[in-house]
């Protein structure tokens, strides 16, 4: 863990150089791809965090700290866009317009993981890309280690359906063969 002071700015300084990359990557993924958006989230929360920088209690890690705030911040742009898009398409009273032309991104996992929520997106994003421990993600967003297994369960499986649904090549595994043994002469006949 870095050692940082509340409320040195040399030391909020130097929590925004080493985090800033890791917690836009990580909102570019919450996003579902929109890097001009997760930037200015990822700026967004470290307004806030920087507002808040001294009451933040050093017994959690400092990037955690931010971490949960840009998820945070994130999350609340998601929702608020989705009540735009709601209240648009009501006044149209038409099918919903797509700007991103899902065939633009690399794969089929990116417009997958647009399919889901906010929140699912950033629990598989923290956990599956950036590797962090369930304890980790538990800290970073300030639950319940227990809640994040929970729902990292239920996020997995969400993805999964829309896999199957949607990108059925993804979603099923490659058939493993049994493979036998070789030499019999090691192979335990009890």
């Amino acid at each position: 863990m870095k050692d940082y002071q509340p409320g040195s700015d040399a030391d909020f300084d130097r929590l925004y150089r080493d985090s800033y990359g890791k917690i836009v990557g990580t909102l570019v993924g919450v996003l579902g791809g929109d890097r001009a958006t997760a930037e200015d989230c990822a700026q967004e929360a470290f307004v806030r965090a920087y507002a808040a920088w001294g009451r933040w209690r050093p017994d959690a890690p400092a990037e955690a700290w931010v971490m949960r705030i840009a998820v945070n911040t994130a999350i609340s742009h998601a929702r608020r866009q989705k009540l735009r898009e709601v209240g648009e398409i009501i006044r149209r009273l038409g099918r919903p317009h797509h700007d991103a032309d899902p065939s633009e991104h690399a794969g089929a996992l990116i417009p997958a993981m647009a399919e889901l929520k906010p929140a699912d997106r950033a629990l598989l994003i923290l956990r599956h890309y950036h590797g962090y421990s369930n304890r980790e993600i538990a800290v970073a967003l300030n639950r319940p280690e227990s809640t994040i297994s929970a729902r990292l369960v239920k996020a997995r499986g969400r993805l999964r359906s829309v896999l199957q649904e949607e990108y059925p090549e993804l979603a099923t595994p490659p058939k493993l063969r049994v493979l036998r043994p070789r030499n019999p002469q090691f192979v335990s006949r009890s």
